[in-house]
């Protein structure tokens, strides 16, 4: 677990620097709620532009929104190196603010081999973990929804294995975006051939009607958005690490 390209390097450089703190503040998270990443601390967070290309890749739109919810599909990923690190997730908030609502999976190479976890983050508090299993294959269903006075209700399932979780959470955040992307942290991402998001919608409407803009990433690209669904697919803007991967930081922050 942005604004243009100006906001944008600010959300992603806070979340690169909060991959620099790993998914920040962790004081944030209700006991019992789910574990703080102490091995694979790192983090995702607002659009920095961290990237030649962008820090995020797939679709967000900006204007005032309360709700997101979407499914993706786990992808089977080949690691390239131990630096590899990204998550798919959907959110609100980070593109023109210095807040995320976020939930996701993550994907992290640190082992050798690819190991899924599930997470959300109230950035910037730090990424919470969830222990459920997760397996690439998975059909994922994600939501945030701002309840209003600053009150988030965040939800993960996993169709697949056929377990949920959430968890309700405070921040003074914004509502000025909303997103289904992929973000690595770390700037460095594992290979796979396609990675489909479908059914996305935002304050129960597709995603489509929010006319969002499309950002590719580490040379990930969106495919059209159609019916709230789209992939995702290497080709598309610059190699998947643009520059040298950053340094992993000892927290992981999205």
């Amino acid at each position: 677990m942005g604004t243009n390209a100006g906001t944008r390097r600010k959300r992603f450089t806070g979340r690169a620097a909060a991959a620099g703190l790993l998914l920040a503040a962790a004081a944030l998270v209700p006991a019992g709620a789910g574990t703080s990443a102490a091995v694979a601390s790192t983090g995702f967070g607002p659009h920095a532009g961290r990237f030649q290309d962008s820090n995020w890749g797939g679709y967000v739109a900006t204007g005032s929104f309360s709700t997101i919810s979407g499914s993706w599909t786990e992808p089977h990923v080949t690691c390239n190196s131990s630096n590899d690190l990204f998550a798919p997730w959907v959110g609100l908030d980070g593109y023109g603010s210095q807040t995320v609502e976020q939930t996701g999976v993550q994907t992290d190479c640190s082992s050798g081999s690819p190991v899924l976890s599930a997470w959300y983050e109230m950035y910037p508090a730090a990424p919470v973990y969830w222990n459920d299993p997760v397996s690439e294959g998975d059909s994922i269903t994600a939501s945030v929804v701002s309840n209003g006075g600053g009150s988030y209700t965040l939800t993960l399932t996993d169709n697949t294995k056929g377990w949920t979780e959430h968890v309700d959470q405070n921040l003074g955040a914004e509502n000025v975006s909303a997103e289904a992307v992929i973000e690595s942290p770390t700037q460095s991402y594992p290979s796979f051939s396609q990675l489909d998001f479908s059914g996305v919608t935002v304050d129960g409407q597709s995603f489509d009607a929010t006319n969002p803009q499309s950002f590719t990433s580490g040379g990930y690209s969106p495919g059209p958005l159609s019916g709230g669904s789209f992939s995702m697919t290497p080709g598309g803007g610059l190699a998947r690490t643009p520059h040298a991967p950053a340094k992993r930081p000892s927290v992981i922050r999205y």
